[in-house]
This record gives C-alpha cells, structure tokens and sequence, in this order.
C-alpha cells in the first residue's frame, strides 16, 4: 500500500499493539508445529508378525511357526509370512519338537488370522488399528501424502481465499477446520475415512499458517516485521513440533493422542477479539473507515495521538490509479535469465522440501527412542532459524544458501559410512543434515521474494510453495525406499542438496540491494550479478586478457629491437 507505513509511522514499531498481535499470532502457528508431523506417532509402524492361534500348539511351536530372514545383515522374524499352520498342528501332534525338524521344508502362507504387533512403545497407532501392513503396507506413507496433498491444494486456494473475504476470518476460520477435523478423526471406524479427513485437516493447516504469517508482515514494520516474517513464526512452529513428542510420549493411543491435540485450537477462539484485520487488506478493500478505526485503536494502546483523518489521502491516490498491467505464472518462464531463475529455485524448494520432510518423518525409524529423537529433530530447529535471521541480516543470500545446502547434502552422504556398531554418531549425523536443510528452508523464502520484481512476487513464492508441497507429498515414500537399501534415500537426497548447492550459486544475488519493482529492473541486476557465472562472459574476458597481454609482449619486443 503506498504510503501506508509513512502515515502510520507514528505507532511506532514496537509498542504495546505490535507486541500483542506479535505475540498472539506467534502463538497461533504453534497448533501447526504438531499437526504437520502428527502422523509420525500416529501411522508409525510396531513390530509384529503372523498372528498364531494358541489352541493345541506349545509356546515352542508357537515361536517355531514364524520363519526368520536377514534384514541388513541381522535375523527377523517374518512380518508377513508364517510357516502353514495345518502342518505345524500335525507335527505337533505327534510329538515332534521344533527342534527335530527342518523347518525350512515347511510350506509358507500369509497372515490369514491377522497379526500380533508389539506394544512395547504404542497401545495403538492407525496402522494396528487397520492393519496397514504387508500387501497394504503401502497405505501407510500413503496417508502422510493425503495430509500434504492437502496441504498442497490449501497452498494454493487459501492466498486468493484471504484475498477475497480477509486475512482474520481465514485464520480463524481454518483454525477452527483444523480442530475440528482433528477431533472428529477419532471416531472414524476405517483407513478411508480417516484419509479423506486428514486431508482435509491439511487444507486448514496451511491455509491458517499463510493467514497468520501475511497478516502479521501487512500490521507489523519496519525490523519487526522482519522478526516475525524470518524467526517469529518459525520459532513458535518449532515449539509445536517438539511439544508433539512430549505429548505422544504421555499419550500412546492414537485417538487420545488426536483428542489432546485437537483441545489447543480450542483455547484460541478468544484471540478474535484481540487479533485486529489487517489495516492494509481493509483499505485496498475501500474500508477506510474501518482500517482507521483500528489504527486508532492502536495509537491509543501504543498511548500516542493520532491525526483526525489517516487514510483520506491515500483512498483518493488509490481511486485515481490506473489498473496495473496483469501479470500471471507463464511470466516466470518469459524471458531466458527469469526462466533460468524460476527453474533452479524450483529445484532448490523441491529438494529442500522432500529433504525437511524427509528427515522429519523418518524419526520413528532412526535408532533409539523415537520420541527422543523427534524432540531432537525439532530442537534442532530452534538454532538453525537464529542462523539463518543471522544469515539474512549479516550474509550474501547466495552463499548462505548454498552452503547451508552444501552442509545438508554432505553430511548424509557419510552416514552410510558409519559403521553398525555406532548407530549414534547415524543419527547425530542425520540431525546435522536437518539442521542444514533446515536453515536453507527458511532462507529461501526470503531469498526468492528478494529475487522477482514486485508484479511477479506473489506468483513466484506461490509457484515455488506449490512445487515444495510436491516434495513434501513424495517424502514419505522417498525415505520408505529405505526397505530396498537402508542408505538408499541419504544418497539420493545428499545428491539433490548437493545438486542444489551447486546451481544456487548461479542465481542473482540481491542482499543489500534494492526491491525490483519491474520486470526489466530484474533482467538488469541479474545480468550484472550473474556476469561471473556467464561462461561466455568467462571466455572474453580470458580472450581480451591474453590479447592485451600478446600486444603489451610484442611492442615490448619492437622496442628492444629498435
């Protein structure tokens, strides 16, 4: 809005109402810190095997019916299959003991009584419950991808939703999706039904997360909002997602785990009536009466004086300007330097994605208490979002993300060299890959936003959202390729970081400089940052330099001669 912060500079930046929908709004991102990666604890996967009917059958033969095979150089039993139960009875019966028999002779069958599963760590999760094991083994990282395929489809209508009836009603409006979804979750009596629902628990998951984060950058200005924008949100969502081990731990059943996490949403319908609209949204809505009645609102807890009339003026500029040129997604792909820029970053959200994801799922699988580690999987985003609000205060956006990439990619690499007796240093080094790509997720929303003119900003965050919300879909059965080679998705993603490492470096750089308003303004500063990267550019320069150096070399030579 033009003009705005200007007219309402005399709020000051960090007064009593800033530090109110600072704080309020913080706090209601911490819901989606535990709803985005509940199903760790709610579709994890217990031990367990064929199930075997007691009846006639001693505790020997009972262990003796369920065949054993080497997983990654170590001996399990079976999941899914048990040696024919009618031939077990019979050798029972006559008195053989499991001993006196080759029981690799036996014919096998599937788990035609069900199965038994541990309850060592779960009274229950989904995958107990619905049996989502063996030949529906797949429906298990299906479910995480139903929840960000929601999250895909909420990424994409919640901004046009905000911008037609608000950035409040849609935050509140989704919260309360959120939790009540959630909740109505636990009484669901199939797989199916709780997959639709999950769904849509994604759709009001993001949608409230992007209402709070724009509704929070258009109130707040100047350095705060660059708080809130890059630390802000960020931390309070950490803060959610290392609640959700401690609540899991206390918790393990998977309906009573779904009821505590749905009550918080309860606690923040109150907050309607001390988080205001947003002033900017209102005015370009042609509410000024209403922007002006919460400004003043605002200068009077803030306890400074405001002018009679704020927004007058600036209702009057806005009448009398022009409609702007529409500019829509093909943009990002219309000339050769804003193609080349789109398509790296596209492939940067991608990794990155499918890499936080990724690593945030596989918790459950790592070696230890899964609740342990996903605590330290989301403390670990406590320090990696203050070095990348450091980075982004105080660093080139390039380098920073490139090496926070470089560091993600790398350090995956080694874990397959780690040897089995120390599964430890595994898990210290995945957690360091985390931390990695951890920093570079945050920095890349600012970073892109910095890199496109102001009539392509919006499609161009929004574009790369959607693409990260494809990796975060694929990640589940990207770490589940892990049953086919345990190191198998360490390679594979220490090989995109790495990829992506290499070709942010080929991006503009735009730290310390100025906001590109147009298209062109872009084209200009991408062809001056980029120069060194040009290889054409490389190659006169190399060309000109040994020119002027056989020249200089010659009339040295004339010269002496003469």
């Amino acid at each position: 809005m033009k003009d705005y912060e200007k007219t309402t500079a005399f709020l000051g930046q960090w007064g009593p109402f800033q530090k109110i929908v600072f704080f309020l709004l913080c706090t209601s991102t911490v819901p989606n810190g535990f709803s985005a990666f509940s199903v760790i604890f709610l579709a994890d996967i217990p031990d367990h095997h064929c199930q075997i009917p007691g009846t006639n059958l001693s505790e020997d033969w009972i262990r003796a019916s369920i065949p054993t095979k080497a997983v990654n150089g170590k001996l399990e039993l079976s999941k899914c299959r048990r040696y024919k139960l009618d031939i077990i009875r019979n050798l029972s019966s006559q008195g053989y003991n499991p001993e006196d028999v080759n029981l690799t002779e036996i014919e096998q069958e599937k788990c035609v009584d069900g199965w038994m599963y541990s309850k060592h760590i779960y009274q229950s999760t989904i995958v107990t419950e619905f049996d989502l094991v063996c030949d529906d083994e797949w429906k298990q990282p299906f479910t995480s991808s139903i929840y960000f395929i929601g999250v895909l489809c909420g990424s994409f209508f919640s901004g046009q939703i905000s911008d037609r009836f608000g950035r409040k009603p849609v935050l509140f409006v989704t919260m309360m999706v959120q939790t009540f979804f959630t909740f109505i979750q636990v009484f669901v009596p199939s797989w199916e039904l709780f997959s639709v629902l999950f769904f849509i628990v994604g759709l009001g998951q993001i949608s409230n997360y992007v209402a709070a984060f724009v509704l929070g950058t258009e109130i707040l200005s100047g350095g705060v909002r660059v708080l809130y924008s890059s630390l802000g949100v960020c931390f309070f969502f950490a803060i959610g997602y290392m609640m959700l081990p401690l609540m899991a731990f206390l918790i393990r059943s998977w309906r009573m785990l779904l009821v505590a996490l749905s009550v918080p949403g309860l606690i923040y319908i109150p907050l309607w009536w001390f988080i205001p609209e947003s002033p900017r949204w209102l005015i370009s809505q042609g509410k000024l009466e209403e922007a002006e009645a919460i400004v003043k609102n605002a200068a009077k807890k803030n306890k400074v004086t405001p002018p009679d009339i704020i927004f007058n003026e600036i209702g009057e500029e806005e009448r009398n300007i022009k409609p702007k040129e529409s500019n829509n997604v093909l943009d990002l792909m219309r000339t050769s330097n804003i193609r080349r820029t789109t398509l790296i970053l596209f492939l940067v959200w991608l990794t990155l994605s499918m890499g936080y994801f990724g690593l945030s799922l596989n918790t459950s699988r790592l070696h230890g208490d899964p609740f342990v580690n996903c605590f330290i999987s989301a403390a670990i985003e406590v320090p990696a979002y203050v070095t990348s609000w450091l980075s982004l205060r105080y660093l080139p956006r390039r380098l920073s993300c490139s090496a926070s990439m470089l560091l993600g990619g790398g350090v995956l690499y080694f874990i397959q060299l780690v040897p089995p007796s120390l599964p430890s240093l595994s898990v210290a080094l995945e957690m360091m890959g985390k931390f990695g790509i951890a920093i570079g997720t945050a920095l890349m929303f600012t970073y892109t936003g910095e890199l496109y003119p102001t009539v392509l900003r919006n499609t161009a965050v929004g574009s790369c959202a959607m693409v990260s919300r494809v990796g975060s879909a694929i990640a589940p059965y990207f770490i589940h390729l892990s049953v086919y080679h345990e190191h198998l998705p360490y390679i594979l993603l220490g090989t995109l970081c790495l990829l992506s490492s290499t070709t942010t470096l080929f991006l503009p750089e735009s730290f310390n400089q100025p906001l590109p308003e147009t298209i062109e303004q872009m084209q200009k500063r991408d062809r001056i940052n980029c120069s060194c990267f040009s290889r054409k550019h490389e190659e006169n320069n190399l060309f000109q330099d040994t020119l002027s150096t056989v020249c200089t070399s010659v009339k040295i030579l004339k010269e002496e001669r003469f």
